[in-house]
Protein backbone atom coordinates (compact mmCIF):
# COMPACT_ATOMS: atom_id res chain seq x y z
CA UNK A 1 0.00 0.00 0.00
CA UNK A 2 2.88 2.36 1.09
CA UNK A 3 4.43 1.00 -2.17
CA UNK A 4 1.45 2.03 -4.41
CA UNK A 5 1.27 5.39 -2.53
CA UNK A 6 4.59 6.65 -3.15
CA UNK A 7 4.80 5.74 -7.02
CA UNK A 8 1.42 7.69 -7.31
CA UNK A 9 1.99 10.97 -5.59
CA UNK A 10 5.67 10.55 -7.91
CA UNK A 11 4.16 10.23 -10.92
CA UNK A 12 1.63 13.25 -9.81
CA UNK A 13 4.66 15.49 -8.95
CA UNK A 14 6.49 14.49 -12.29
CA UNK A 15 3.21 15.52 -13.85
CA UNK A 16 2.64 18.71 -11.87
CA UNK A 17 6.30 19.86 -12.43
CA UNK A 18 6.35 18.95 -16.33
CA UNK A 19 3.67 21.05 -16.37
CA UNK A 20 5.15 23.77 -14.47
CA UNK A 21 8.32 23.39 -16.94
CA UNK A 22 6.07 24.24 -20.35
CA UNK A 23 4.53 27.12 -17.84
CA UNK A 24 8.03 28.39 -17.58
CA UNK A 25 8.92 27.79 -20.83
CA UNK A 26 6.23 29.73 -22.49
CA UNK A 27 6.12 32.39 -20.13
CA UNK A 28 10.56 32.56 -21.23
CA UNK A 29 9.49 32.69 -24.51
CA UNK A 30 6.64 35.16 -24.38
CA UNK A 31 9.07 37.90 -22.46
CA UNK A 32 11.71 36.77 -24.78
CA UNK A 33 10.06 38.01 -27.58
CA UNK A 34 8.42 40.78 -25.49
CA UNK A 35 12.05 42.23 -24.55
CA UNK A 36 12.80 42.04 -28.20
CA UNK A 37 10.69 43.80 -29.39
CA UNK A 38 10.93 46.56 -26.66
CA UNK A 39 14.61 47.11 -27.35
CA UNK A 40 14.18 47.64 -31.05
CA UNK A 41 11.09 50.16 -29.97
CA UNK A 42 13.84 51.87 -27.42
CA UNK A 43 12.24 50.82 -24.53
CA UNK A 44 10.65 54.55 -24.13
CA UNK A 45 8.49 53.75 -20.65
CA UNK A 46 11.46 52.13 -19.14
CA UNK A 47 13.40 55.23 -20.27
CA UNK A 48 10.80 57.94 -19.31
CA UNK A 49 10.82 55.90 -15.94
CA UNK A 50 14.55 56.97 -15.39
CA UNK A 51 13.79 60.42 -16.26
CA UNK A 52 12.81 61.15 -12.81
CA UNK A 53 9.14 62.47 -11.33
CA UNK A 54 9.49 65.72 -13.23
CA UNK A 55 8.00 63.91 -16.27
CA UNK A 56 7.37 65.63 -19.49
CA UNK A 57 7.51 68.65 -17.95
CA UNK A 58 10.92 68.12 -16.22
CA UNK A 59 11.95 66.91 -19.43
CA UNK A 60 11.19 70.32 -20.92
CA UNK A 61 12.41 72.81 -18.69
CA UNK A 62 15.66 70.72 -19.01
CA UNK A 63 15.78 71.30 -22.74
CA UNK A 64 14.35 74.89 -22.61
CA UNK A 65 17.43 75.89 -20.02
CA UNK A 66 20.01 73.97 -22.39
CA UNK A 67 18.62 75.69 -25.58
CA UNK A 68 18.69 79.22 -24.27
CA UNK A 69 22.27 78.70 -22.52
CA UNK A 70 23.42 77.96 -26.21
CA UNK A 71 21.97 80.89 -27.38
CA UNK A 72 23.15 83.05 -24.80
CA UNK A 73 26.80 81.89 -24.91
CA UNK A 74 26.55 82.10 -28.64
CA UNK A 75 25.81 85.80 -28.60
CA UNK A 76 28.20 86.52 -25.40
CA UNK A 77 31.21 85.07 -27.56
CA UNK A 78 30.03 85.69 -31.37
CA UNK A 79 32.07 88.37 -31.90
CA UNK A 80 35.23 86.53 -31.00
CA UNK A 81 34.06 83.64 -32.25
CA UNK A 82 33.47 84.36 -35.90
CA UNK A 83 36.14 87.17 -36.54
CA UNK A 84 38.12 85.13 -38.90
CA UNK A 85 35.50 83.74 -40.89
CA UNK A 86 34.33 87.07 -41.24
CA UNK A 87 37.98 88.46 -42.94
CA UNK A 88 37.60 85.33 -45.14
CA UNK A 89 34.01 86.39 -46.50
CA UNK A 90 34.96 90.17 -46.68
CA UNK A 91 38.26 88.83 -48.85
CA UNK A 92 35.42 87.74 -51.24
CA UNK A 93 34.64 91.39 -51.64
CA UNK A 94 31.26 91.56 -53.46
CA UNK A 95 31.66 88.40 -55.19
CA UNK A 96 28.58 86.65 -53.27
CA UNK A 97 26.34 89.92 -53.38
CA UNK A 98 26.88 89.85 -57.47
CA UNK A 99 25.94 86.30 -57.81
CA UNK A 100 22.64 86.65 -55.76
CA UNK A 101 21.66 89.83 -57.95
CA UNK A 102 22.16 88.10 -61.04
CA UNK A 103 19.96 84.77 -59.78
CA UNK A 104 17.83 87.50 -58.66
CA UNK A 105 17.42 89.52 -61.97
CA UNK A 106 17.49 85.94 -64.08
CA UNK A 107 14.05 85.34 -62.09
CA UNK A 108 12.75 88.73 -61.56
CA UNK A 109 8.73 88.05 -61.57
CA UNK A 110 9.17 84.52 -60.62
CA UNK A 111 9.74 84.23 -56.70
CA UNK A 112 8.66 81.11 -56.07
CA UNK A 113 10.92 79.45 -59.03
CA UNK A 114 13.76 80.86 -57.64
CA UNK A 115 12.65 79.82 -54.25
CA UNK A 116 12.16 76.01 -55.13
CA UNK A 117 15.43 76.20 -57.19
CA UNK A 118 17.41 77.13 -53.98
CA UNK A 119 15.02 74.80 -51.88
CA UNK A 120 15.36 72.09 -53.70
CA UNK A 121 17.75 71.73 -56.47
CA UNK A 122 20.44 72.79 -54.90
CA UNK A 123 20.34 70.27 -51.56
CA UNK A 124 19.23 67.47 -53.72
CA UNK A 125 22.51 67.90 -55.51
CA UNK A 126 24.46 67.94 -52.36
CA UNK A 127 22.69 65.07 -51.29
CA UNK A 128 23.24 62.65 -54.18
CA UNK A 129 26.91 64.33 -54.85
CA UNK A 130 27.72 63.53 -51.44
CA UNK A 131 26.21 60.03 -51.41
CA UNK A 132 27.40 59.03 -54.95
CA UNK A 133 30.67 58.89 -53.78
CA UNK A 134 29.59 56.62 -51.07
CA UNK A 135 27.26 54.56 -53.61
CA UNK A 136 30.20 52.97 -55.34
CA UNK A 137 31.29 51.10 -52.09
CA UNK A 138 27.99 50.54 -50.71
CA UNK A 139 25.49 48.02 -52.64
CA UNK A 140 23.30 45.86 -51.04
CA UNK A 141 19.61 46.49 -50.98
CA UNK A 142 20.73 49.54 -52.52
CA UNK A 143 17.86 49.91 -55.40
CA UNK A 144 15.11 48.75 -52.54
CA UNK A 145 16.29 52.23 -50.65
CA UNK A 146 17.01 54.37 -53.77
CA UNK A 147 13.18 54.49 -54.93
CA UNK A 148 12.38 55.23 -50.96
CA UNK A 149 14.51 57.77 -51.10
CA UNK A 150 13.51 59.60 -54.59
CA UNK A 151 9.89 59.10 -53.57
CA UNK A 152 10.43 61.10 -50.32
CA UNK A 153 12.73 64.06 -51.98
CA UNK A 154 10.39 64.31 -54.90
CA UNK A 155 6.77 63.08 -53.89
CA UNK A 156 6.57 64.38 -50.75
CA UNK A 157 9.45 66.92 -49.92
CA UNK A 158 8.22 68.39 -53.02
CA UNK A 159 4.81 69.55 -52.67
CA UNK A 160 6.14 70.60 -48.83
CA UNK A 161 8.69 73.17 -50.17
CA UNK A 162 5.42 75.07 -51.85
CA UNK A 163 3.55 75.80 -48.30
CA UNK A 164 7.23 76.16 -46.89
CA UNK A 165 7.70 79.35 -49.27
CA UNK A 166 4.40 80.94 -48.31
CA UNK A 167 5.13 80.39 -44.92
CA UNK A 168 8.90 81.40 -44.79
CA UNK A 169 7.25 84.89 -47.19
CA UNK A 170 4.51 85.49 -44.59
CA UNK A 171 7.71 85.45 -41.98
CA UNK A 172 9.94 87.54 -43.55
CA UNK A 173 11.02 88.22 -47.24
CA UNK A 174 13.24 85.11 -48.16
CA UNK A 175 14.11 86.38 -51.94
CA UNK A 176 15.41 90.11 -50.09
CA UNK A 177 17.99 91.40 -52.97
CA UNK A 178 20.42 92.25 -50.37
CA UNK A 179 21.96 89.18 -49.08
CA UNK A 180 21.86 89.07 -45.04
CA UNK A 181 25.18 90.12 -43.15
CA UNK A 182 27.67 87.48 -42.70
CA UNK A 183 26.61 87.72 -38.65
CA UNK A 184 22.90 87.37 -39.42
CA UNK A 185 23.68 84.20 -41.20
CA UNK A 186 26.02 82.59 -39.01
CA UNK A 187 22.85 83.62 -35.95
CA UNK A 188 20.51 81.82 -38.00
CA UNK A 189 22.32 78.47 -38.80
CA UNK A 190 23.07 78.33 -34.79
CA UNK A 191 19.39 78.91 -34.00
CA UNK A 192 18.25 76.30 -36.97
CA UNK A 193 20.77 73.62 -35.62
CA UNK A 194 19.38 74.22 -32.04
CA UNK A 195 15.89 73.99 -33.13
CA UNK A 196 16.97 70.76 -35.09
CA UNK A 197 18.58 69.36 -31.89
CA UNK A 198 15.25 70.05 -30.31
CA UNK A 199 12.60 68.85 -32.46
CA UNK A 200 14.59 65.53 -34.41
CA UNK A 201 15.33 64.16 -30.32
CA UNK A 202 11.73 64.29 -29.30
CA UNK A 203 9.72 63.11 -32.80
CA UNK A 204 12.72 60.40 -33.25
CA UNK A 205 12.27 59.32 -29.92
CA UNK A 206 8.45 59.28 -30.04
CA UNK A 207 8.90 56.87 -33.25
CA UNK A 208 10.71 54.70 -30.84
CA UNK A 209 7.13 53.61 -29.04
CA UNK A 210 6.35 50.76 -29.73
CA UNK A 211 2.96 51.21 -31.38
CA UNK A 212 4.82 54.14 -33.77
CA UNK A 213 7.80 52.10 -33.91
CA UNK A 214 5.94 48.75 -35.72
CA UNK A 215 4.47 50.77 -38.15
CA UNK A 216 6.22 53.74 -39.40
CA UNK A 217 10.23 53.78 -37.96
CA UNK A 218 11.24 50.25 -38.68
CA UNK A 219 11.55 50.72 -41.96
CA UNK A 220 14.38 52.77 -41.45
CA UNK A 221 16.19 50.38 -38.84
CA UNK A 222 15.72 47.96 -41.31
CA UNK A 223 19.56 49.02 -41.87
CA UNK A 224 21.32 47.96 -38.86
CA UNK A 225 24.66 49.09 -40.65
CA UNK A 226 23.48 52.10 -42.59
CA UNK A 227 24.77 53.79 -45.51
CA UNK A 228 24.72 58.06 -46.23
CA UNK A 229 21.81 57.07 -48.81
CA UNK A 230 19.26 55.71 -46.40
CA UNK A 231 19.58 59.18 -43.69
CA UNK A 232 16.04 59.79 -45.04
CA UNK A 233 14.91 56.11 -46.04
CA UNK A 234 11.70 56.25 -44.04
CA UNK A 235 8.25 55.94 -44.18
CA UNK A 236 6.42 59.31 -45.59
CA UNK A 237 4.66 60.68 -42.76
CA UNK A 238 7.99 60.09 -40.24
CA UNK A 239 9.81 61.40 -42.97
CA UNK A 240 7.15 64.75 -42.57
CA UNK A 241 7.47 64.92 -39.01
CA UNK A 242 10.90 63.38 -38.10
CA UNK A 243 12.91 64.64 -41.27
CA UNK A 244 11.58 67.67 -42.77
CA UNK A 245 9.76 69.87 -39.71
CA UNK A 246 13.08 69.59 -37.69
CA UNK A 247 14.94 70.80 -40.79
CA UNK A 248 12.83 73.78 -42.18
CA UNK A 249 11.12 74.98 -38.86
CA UNK A 250 14.25 77.09 -38.00
CA UNK A 251 14.53 78.99 -41.56
CA UNK A 252 10.70 79.28 -41.11
CA UNK A 253 10.54 80.84 -37.33
CA UNK A 254 13.60 83.28 -38.14
CA UNK A 255 12.20 84.54 -41.80
CA UNK A 256 15.45 83.63 -43.66
CA UNK A 257 16.73 84.62 -46.41
CA UNK A 258 16.61 82.29 -49.28
CA UNK A 259 21.02 82.10 -50.06
CA UNK A 260 20.89 81.34 -45.46
CA UNK A 261 18.10 78.43 -46.11
CA UNK A 262 19.61 76.81 -49.47
CA UNK A 263 22.65 76.44 -47.08
CA UNK A 264 21.33 75.07 -44.10
CA UNK A 265 19.37 72.46 -46.04
CA UNK A 266 22.93 71.36 -47.85
CA UNK A 267 24.54 71.30 -44.75
CA UNK A 268 21.80 69.17 -43.31
CA UNK A 269 21.97 67.28 -46.16
CA UNK A 270 25.85 66.49 -45.79
CA UNK A 271 25.30 65.78 -41.57
CA UNK A 272 23.16 62.80 -42.17
CA UNK A 273 24.92 61.54 -45.02
CA UNK A 274 27.87 61.43 -42.68
CA UNK A 275 26.25 60.41 -39.84
CA UNK A 276 24.64 57.60 -41.63
CA UNK A 277 27.62 56.25 -43.86
CA UNK A 278 29.61 54.28 -41.21
CA UNK A 279 33.20 55.73 -42.61
CA UNK A 280 35.13 57.79 -39.93
CA UNK A 281 36.83 60.05 -42.60
CA UNK A 282 40.08 62.53 -41.70
CA UNK A 283 38.47 65.79 -41.46
CA UNK A 284 35.12 65.08 -41.40
CA UNK A 285 32.07 64.96 -38.32
CA UNK A 286 32.28 61.49 -36.66
CA UNK A 287 29.47 59.20 -37.09
CA UNK A 288 30.26 56.80 -33.99
CA UNK A 289 27.42 57.90 -32.59
CA UNK A 290 24.50 57.78 -34.47
CA UNK A 291 26.06 54.80 -35.60
CA UNK A 292 25.64 53.14 -32.34
CA UNK A 293 21.87 54.05 -32.58
CA UNK A 294 21.55 52.00 -35.65
CA UNK A 295 23.48 48.75 -33.59
CA UNK A 296 21.41 49.49 -29.75
CA UNK A 297 18.13 51.15 -31.00
CA UNK A 298 17.84 52.86 -27.52
CA UNK A 299 20.46 55.07 -27.75
CA UNK A 300 21.39 58.21 -29.34
CA UNK A 301 18.35 59.36 -30.47
CA UNK A 302 19.27 63.89 -31.22
CA UNK A 303 21.56 65.00 -33.77
CA UNK A 304 24.19 67.57 -31.44
CA UNK A 305 23.66 64.82 -28.36
CA UNK A 306 23.17 67.65 -26.44
CA UNK A 307 19.28 66.18 -24.95
CA UNK A 308 20.35 62.67 -24.98
CA UNK A 309 23.01 63.86 -22.16
CA UNK A 310 20.21 65.77 -20.72
CA UNK A 311 18.17 62.60 -20.73
CA UNK A 312 20.22 60.20 -20.17
CA UNK A 313 19.97 58.30 -23.49
CA UNK A 314 23.66 58.32 -24.43
CA UNK A 315 24.78 56.51 -21.13
CA UNK A 316 25.45 52.82 -22.80
CA UNK A 317 27.00 54.62 -25.37
CA UNK A 318 29.31 56.30 -22.93
CA UNK A 319 30.83 53.33 -21.62
CA UNK A 320 31.88 52.01 -25.06
CA UNK A 321 34.88 51.90 -27.67
CA UNK A 322 32.39 54.13 -30.18
CA UNK A 323 32.59 56.62 -27.68
CA UNK A 324 36.20 57.02 -27.53
CA UNK A 325 36.43 57.11 -31.01
CA UNK A 326 33.89 59.88 -31.19
CA UNK A 327 36.00 62.64 -32.17
CA UNK A 328 37.60 64.72 -35.17
CA UNK A 329 39.88 62.47 -37.14
CA UNK A 330 43.07 64.92 -37.96
CA UNK A 331 45.32 61.64 -39.81
CA UNK A 332 44.72 58.84 -41.40
CA UNK A 333 45.55 55.81 -39.24
CA UNK A 334 41.88 54.38 -38.64
CA UNK A 335 40.62 55.19 -35.34
CA UNK A 336 40.23 51.77 -34.75
CA UNK A 337 44.04 51.16 -34.61
CA UNK A 338 44.71 53.90 -32.43
CA UNK A 339 41.71 53.13 -30.39
CA UNK A 340 41.15 48.89 -30.95
CA UNK A 341 38.42 47.14 -29.63
CA UNK A 342 39.55 44.89 -26.06
CA UNK A 343 40.14 41.57 -26.87
CA UNK A 344 37.94 39.05 -26.71
CA UNK A 345 37.97 36.74 -23.32
CA UNK A 346 38.38 33.39 -24.40
CA UNK A 347 35.82 30.60 -23.23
Amino acid sequence: MTWTYWTVYSVRVKVRDRRATRRLLFTSKMTFNKDTNNREAGDVNSRVKQEGNGGLWDSITKAAFIMGSGILLLAAFGNSLTWHLQRFWGASGDFWQDLWTRLYLQYEGHPASLFYLGTMLAPLVTFWGTNGLLLLVDQKKLWHAIRHVVFNQLMVSGPMVVGIYYLTSWRGDPLNAQLPTFHRGLMELAVCSLVEELMFYYSHRLFHHPTLYKHFHKQHHEWTAPIGLVSIYAHPLEHVLSNMLPAVSGPVLLGSHLSTTSLWYCLAFISTSISHCGYHLPFLPSPEFHDYHHLKFNQNFGVLGVLDRLHGTDSKFRQTKQYERHALLTSFTPLTESIPDAPKKLQ
